[in-house]
């Protein structure tokens, strides 16, 4: 059979997971290259200048490095360089408020891709179960068994549980990565949170 048979032998089970497997590498891609984009600054480099330009007493010249640097932990930084001279509790809730924000931006969407793998295995399953139930229809209409009655809600059976898998698979290993690279960017959000602060602090004192 050829792929498009067999994606006819699937049944309407078949629309469905190709709609979610689509869906779900759009957005693997679309998280892939947003977290590049995030990931395209060394954080440890960006607090040594941060903090030569502090040191220097350049206020506005850091916060222009966090505005041109697109990592979310510059951010972070930002939002405590704009509140330079107030209350440390209250430069510190902006920046816990920032990393909040930052890893909203960081999850969204993600939990689409874990719905669809642990979901598209179930929908793989109701769709064997439609074909099973369509070969004994078959038995019962023919009045005998035998393969060639059958052979049809079997196919259909066997491609829908190939494909929930094909689709699961890469979702969950895909919703796995998210969610460890989405831990190592707040970590490295709160870090830097916690260098700024150190950072504040010693100009204040100076």
């Amino acid at each position: 059979m050829t792929l498009w048979q067999l994606f006819q032998a699937g049944g309407f089970t078949m629309y469905l997971l190709m709609a979610c497997s689509a869906l779900s590498l759009g957005i693997i891609v679309e998280r892939i290259i947003y977290f590049r984009l995030r990931a395209s600054i060394d954080r440890r480099e960006f607090m040594e200048q941060i903090s030569k330009e502090l040191g220097k007493g350049n206020i506005k010249n850091a916060l222009e490095m966090c505005k041109k640097a697109k990592a979310s932990f510059a951010n972070v930084a930002a939002a405590g360089l704009h509140l330079h001279g107030h209350n440390e509790v209250v430069i510190s809730n902006a920046m816990q408020r920032e990393v909040t924000i930052e890893t909203m931006k960081l999850e969204r969407y993600t939990g689409v891709v874990g719905t669809i793998g642990s979901t598209a295995v179930y929908v793989g399953l109701f769709g064997t179960v439609l074909g099973i139930m369509r070969a004994f229809q078959d038995i019962a209409a023919s009045g005998f068994g035998g393969i060639n009655v059958v052979i049809n809600g079997i196919a259909e059976a066997l491609v829908c549980t190939a494909a929930g898998l094909a689709v699961a698979v890469p979702a969950v290993i895909a919703f796995n990565y998210f969610s460890r690279t989405i831990d190592n960017f707040i970590t490295d959000m709160e870090l830097c949170a916690s260098e700024t602060m150190d950072l504040l602090n010693a100009t204040k004192n100076d």
